[in-house]
């Protein structure tokens, strides 16, 4: 694990956000990996100004998003419940085990959040294509383990 912090192979680990992505997720979003431990991993992820991701659900992983720029919004569907929320800095939201989801930046500004994934993130395999409400504009890719 790189980390900024003489910590780096420990459980202390502290580390900066990098300056470039380190992979593209599966929904298109640029990648920036922070720091993993046993029970879950987190990452920064940034969607372009006026994007549209792909719509994934996840095999065994589920996330919490922490909005802290740009504007967006998200598509959710769970059993027979399905949403469109806004996504605007300071928004938390949850993306259960099972659930299909899309989001959009609006123009103007990327969109970036921070996600907690529970287990830690797999590999480029945990991700399945979904039917979602609209058109991905970025090309999908596969993001490492976090």
């Amino acid at each position: 694990m790189s980390s900024d912090s003489p910590f780096a192979d420990s459980l202390l680990a502290t580390k900066s956000l990098g300056a470039a992505p380190d992979a593209t997720a599966p929904d298109g979003a640029a990648v920036r990996l922070l720091l993993t431990l046993t029970g879950g991993s987190m990452a920064h992820f940034e969607l372009p100004a006026g994007a549209v991701s792909h719509a994934v659900t996840h095999r065994t992983v589920e996330e919490i998003w922490y909005v802290v720029s740009g504007q967006g919004m998200l598509w959710r569907r769970h059993g027979g419940a399905e949403r469109i929320e806004a996504l605007t800095p300071g928004t938390a939201v949850t993306i259960p085990l099972g659930t299909a989801f899309q989001y959009r930046a609006e123009a103007g500004a990327p969109l970036a959040f921070l996600a907690i994934t529970m287990p830690p993130w797999p590999g480029m395999d945990e991700a399945l294509p979904a039917a979602g409400p609209w058109a991905p504009t970025v090309p999908a890719g596969g993001a490492t383990s976090a």
